[in-house]
């Protein structure tokens, strides 16, 4: 079963590789959650039309790298094997004739080169680069939350229930043992990020944590292990990159590997132990007791502009200022009341991609993206709607943004009523989030109220979109089958199904690895 599913991979590896150009065309390759990201020499030669219409492709983007959407756990599965197949080719290629008139592969290299940079160039505004630094810091470390967070579920169902009690203690640590050292792997991934020492990154991040720091007393109050959590990691290890960089040019090479990291360590520990620790917890704190009392107070409209709003800051890359604020509410109170609320605007992508299904009766095109796009959907993974569908319609686009609004006025509402809902890892959405919620108030009505702002999300996206997602021009140029042969005019140019755009990488849930396998 399993040589099956590996060779079925490796069917859909060797499908997408000669229509990327080959090869020799593939200068890096990664993945994320849902998209293999790849790095080209020549644009011009990849075949959009043909990668679209691979059953296992769902979309493409555009941006510093080429993008093919697989979907979770496709994507994890076909990367190796796509590697594999790149590393073989391009061992078996022949070596380059130095007197052939042809472009050589510096040529292409550079032209590739050229390409990305003009692709960069449209995102690489100063505060975007920045937000994407941050995101390259966690992205990384979700895969550890979620599995951390579904086993403290796991754990606080079985004590609640009184099942195996020898076992809980077990999970009890599993689950939290992560979480206890959470700074120092944000202190390794920041150095690494902004380009120093990772390991001195997290030896400094590690002082956070030491229990030994609650004997030193700074701005005339003891510290306490883990004040300032994951910013002031963050603050920290980027303090270290400085000052090793500074040291770096400064000490004497034969000195170097002695005196840059003593120094680094040295300058940067005393300043976040006297100073780092108590303004990060200051300002750790102020977010947590902020979100808090901005659903206790105003849940229905704060609901409604997160969850209206979080799709147009998909698009823009913004929602990855929200990561570090995600990740401080987890350490702080064990759960982020922020995530469930933003998940609903998933739920009004949902009812709107069904109310696009209905009114678009004859495009077989857009209703079989439809079709394929929607377990994705309801699991959370929105990008084939967004992307397939809504986005290139435009209006349904807007009108999924008034189910996501409705959604999160709901849980905004039991919010202000005294029931938080709130989710122990971030990443997951949609139904997918279901085994990492935890609130105040038991899991049976935490449940319940994200299950009853998932099927606001789906009605109103649903009605907002069926009643105003069309005006009747898109209706005469969309609502056509494409696939019956009518006229070029008829056939709307074949719809929007699974279109090439251009895009924010943010735009994938901040899943942007920084470091791409070189091939």
């Amino acid at each position: 079963m399993a040589d099956n599913a590996e060779n079925k991979n490796r069917a859909v590896a060797a499908a997408i590789l000669p229509l990327v150009g080959g090869a020799a065309n593939v200068t890096s390759v990664v993945h994320c959650m849902t998209r293999l990201r790849l790095g080209l020499a020549d644009r011009s030669l990849v075949q959009d039309e043909a990668l679209k219409a691979l059953p296992d492709v769902m979309g493409v983007v555009e941006d510093d790298t080429y993008q093919i959407v697989l979907g979770p756990g496709k994507v994890a599965r076909v990367t190796p094997e796509f590697e594999t197949l790149v590393e073989e080719g391009k061992a078996a290629a022949p070596a380059p004739d130095p007197a052939s008139p042809g472009a050589s592969a510096d040529d292409l290299a550079a032209q590739g080169a050229a390409i990305r940079a003009q692709q960069k160039a449209k995102n690489a505004t100063p505060f975007k680069l920045f937000l994407r630094k941050i995101a390259n810091i966690f992205v990384p470390l979700i895969p550890a939350l979620i599995g951390c967070g579904i086993i403290a579920g796991l754990n606080g169902l079985m004590v609640n229930l009184g099942w195996l009690p020898s076992v809980t203690p077990a999970l009890a640590a599993i689950a939290s043992g992560f979480m206890a050292l959470i700074a120092v792997f944000v202190g390794y991934n920041t150095a690494k990020e902004f380009g120093g020492t990772p390991i001195i990154g997290g030896a400094v991040a590690a002082i956070i944590v030491y229990p030994g720091i609650a004997d030193i007393s700074a701005f005339g109050q003891d510290l306490s292990p883990g004040q300032g959590g994951v910013l002031g990691a963050l603050g920290a290890a980027v303090l270290a990159v400085y000052i090793e960089k500074w040291c770096r040019k400064w000490v004497p090479e034969s000195l170097d590997v002695l005196v840059t990291p003593t120094l680094t360590i040295l300058i940067s520990g005393l300043v976040t132990i006297f100073g780092l620790m108590f303004v990060a917890g200051e300002v750790s704190t102020a977010i947590g007791t902020g979100a808090n009392w901005l659903l206790e107070n105003t849940g229905i409209f704060a609901g409604a502009v997160l969850g209206g709003l979080f799709l147009p800051l998909v698009m823009l890359g913004l929602h990855q200022a929200l990561i570090p604020i995600h990740t401080t509410l987890i350490e702080q109170q064990g759960y982020t009341v922020l995530l469930p609320i933003l998940a609903m605007a998933g739920a009004g992508q949902v009812g709107a991609a069904i109310a696009v299904f209905k009114k678009l009766k004859h495009n077989k095109s857009i209703r079989n993206t439809i079709k394929s796009a929607l377990p994705a959907g309801f699991l959370g993974v929105g990008e084939p709607l967004i992307y397939g569908v809504s986005l290139p319609l435009g209006r349904p686009f807007i009108t999924a943004c008034v189910g996501g609004a409705a959604g999160g006025a709901f849980i905004g509402l039991f919010s202000m009523l005294g029931t938080q809902v709130g989710s122990t890892a971030i990443g997951p959405s949609g139904w997918a989030l279901f085994p990492l919620l935890d609130g105040n108030k038991g899991l049976g009505l935490t449940c319940a109220v994200y299950l009853g702002g998932l099927l606001v999300g789906y009605i109103v996206g649903f009605l907002a979109t069926y009643y105003f997602g069309f005006t009747d021009e898109m209706m005469v140029e969309f609502n056509q089958d494409v696939d019956a042969g009518e006229s070029p005019e008829a056939r709307a140019e074949e719809g929007p199904s699974a279109p090439v755009l251009e895009s924010d990488s943010a735009a994938d849930d901040s899943c942007e690895p920084k470091e791409p396998a070189k091939v």
